[in-house]
Parts: structure tokens; C-alpha cells; sequence
């Protein structure tokens, strides 16, 4: 099941199952969600309340009402996660290509993800692919990162690999867009719009390998021309899903909604103002991304 968060017309904070060309406004499940007191719990209660949202769908998606898909900008999928958690040099192809690229490493020396740890991103940057990435510090490379993004479905500490899968309530694309620059990690990849989600969350039982999937990038220019970037697949990665779960709950509890940005391959390459990102993860999603076309 494809399960989206959408803005249309008449309807700026909707919930949708995409079906082909066509999503099944199923808005009126959002009324399982009891309105919350201060404090908040932490996560996101839409994942939180999937079963029940998923149950109460069945019931009304014969009535429901029908938008076209390309009447409809994409928001991302998951509107509060408690965290946005980054794998960084996940991929071997990619840690050779930082460590051959000064424009990259910055003086840095990568050797495994194990050294590195993971990070965070801030929910801040957050955006759904219906937006856009606005670039800032127009002096510097802003680069693209595809990555194959995991939503955590129920709450979680030390998860072990064995069970860790049990944990997902889906996939989606994701981007980490970054700038590059001596500066920690986390300030360099959080400005406003540098984490994309979308364009929906694909249930984890549609996804029965998250480690076989296909996954490409391709830029298309402003004067059409277009050029492939990252051409992949997530077996390629140092820590595979259940891994990467066990190895960040084994620091953070994991809260449904976290999202969790499994890596990138090697292709990093700068964006510039009117680029569109062609995304596409195998089973998951094919999508478009635009980069507006001025700086923030």
C-alpha cells in the first residue's frame, strides 16, 4: 500500500492511498488521531496510528473521493518524526570517491561507517517532493545524495538485526541534500529543504528485500539535456537495513516516524538553480525534484 500526505485545491493537508494515476482521498481517517496535550508524546502520531488509519480506509475507500495524481503537490509522508537519522559513507564506491575528492572530504580521511557513527538532521529541513530544494550559499557546491529512506513504524531501543525489520512501516525516497564545507555534518546538511521524503511511504510488507534495490539519479539540466549521476544497488551497502536499525537504536530510542536515510552512493555532484533531480528507488518510487531557481 502507497500511503501519502498531499496538498491540493481544496484540500491543503490531505491523506491519500496512490493507486496507478489516481489517490483515494482518505483525509477522514485523520479523525483517529485524538487531538494532543501538551506535552506532545514523541513521533509522529499518523505512523503511530497506521493499523487503525489503514483499517478505516477499507471502510470508505469505495466513496471516497478520486484526485488525479498530477493534481496534487507531494508532502513528505511523515509531517513530525521525533529525529531524521543520517548513515554517512555507507556505500564503499562512495567512501573511495570522498576520499579522492578534496571538494568532498575537506581534509577528512573516511574509512568506515563504523568510525563515523551516524548523525542527525534537523526536522527543520524537512519537505515533501510536491516542493522545492532551495539552495543556499551560492559560493559554495551544494551536492544531491539519493538515498533509500526507512520510516520506523513502533517504538524501540537496542533493537537487535534479528528484529529490527519488524520495526519498519515503510520506505520511501529519500535526498540528503548537503553543502560541502569543513563544518560538522549536521550544520552542513540541515538547512531548510536539504531532507526530501516522499513521494509517498510504501508499506514494509510491499518491500520484502530493502538490501536488493535498484537505485538511480539522473539530473536534468536547464537546457534538457540529461546527465545519470548515481546508478546503484542498496545490496552495495557496508550496513544493510536490519544493521543500520540495531546500530542506531543502540544510541537513540526509535520513535514511529523516525526517519532513518540509509546512505548514499558514489555520484555526488553539485546542483545548480533549475535543476530537477530524477529520483528513482526499484519498488519504492520514481519521482521529480525540482531545485528552484534562485538561492535562499
Amino acid at each position: 500500500m502507497k500511503l501519502c500526505r498531499f496538498r491540493a485545491a481544496a484540500q491543503p493537508n490531505g491523506l491519500g492511498l496512490v493507486e496507478d494515476d489516481v489517490i483515494i482521498d482518505i483525509s477522514a481517517a485523520l479523525q483517529l488521531i485524538a487531538p494532543m496535550r501538551y506535552p506532545a508524546p514523541l513521533g509522529d502520531q499518523l505512523i503511530a496510528h497506521l493499523d487503525e488509519i489503514f483499517a478505516y480506509a477499507e471502510s470508505i475507500r469505495r466513496t471516497a473521493p478520486r484526485l488525479a495524481l498530477q493534481n496534487v503537490a507531494f508532502l513528505p509522508p511523515v509531517a513530525n518524526p521525533s529525529k531524521i537519522i543520517n548513515a554517512p559513507i555507507n556505500y564503499h564506491d562512495h567512501i573511495a570517491e570522498a576520499n579522492a575528492s578534496k571538494d568532498i572530504n575537506h581534509g577528512r580521511t573516511y574509512k568506515h561507517i563504523a568510525d563515523f557513527g551516524l548523525f542527525l538532521k534537523a526536522n527543520s529541513a524537512l519537505v515533501g517532493f510536491g516542493d522545492e530544494v532551495v539552495l543556499r550559499f551560492p559560493d559554495k557546491r551544494n551536492d544531491h545524495e539519493l538515498e533509500l529512506a526507512v520510516i520506523i513504524g513502533r517504538r524501540g531501543n537496542k533493537i537487535s538485526q534479528a528484529d529490527a525489520l519488524s520495526h519498519v512501516a515503510g520506505y520511501a525516497l529519500g535526498l540528503d541534500m548537503t553543502v560541502r564545507g569543513p563544518e560538522q555534518t549536521c550544520w552542513r546538511k540541515s538547512v531548510d529543504t536539504y531532507a526530501v521524503l516522499g513521494p509517498w511511504l510504501i508499506t514494509a510488507d510491499q518491500i520484502p528485500n530493502p538490501n536488493a534495490l535498484d537505485l538511480k539519479l539522473s539530473l536534468r539540466h536547464a537546457d534538457g539535456s540529461v546527465e545519470t549521476r548515481q546508478d546503484t544497488n542498496t545490496k552495495h551497502m557496508v550496513y544493510d537495513v536490519a544493521r543500520l536499525i540495531e546500530y542506531a537504536s543502540s544510541m537513540y530510542t526509535l520513535h514511529p516516524g523516525d526517519i532513518l536515510l540509509t546512505g548514499t552512493p558514489a555520484g555526488v555532484g553539485p546542483v545548480v538553480p533549475g535543476d530537477v533531480m530524477l529520483c528513482e528507488i526499484e519498488g519504492v518510487a520514481r519521482a521529480e525534484m525540482r531545485v528552484a531557481q534562485h538561492y535562499g
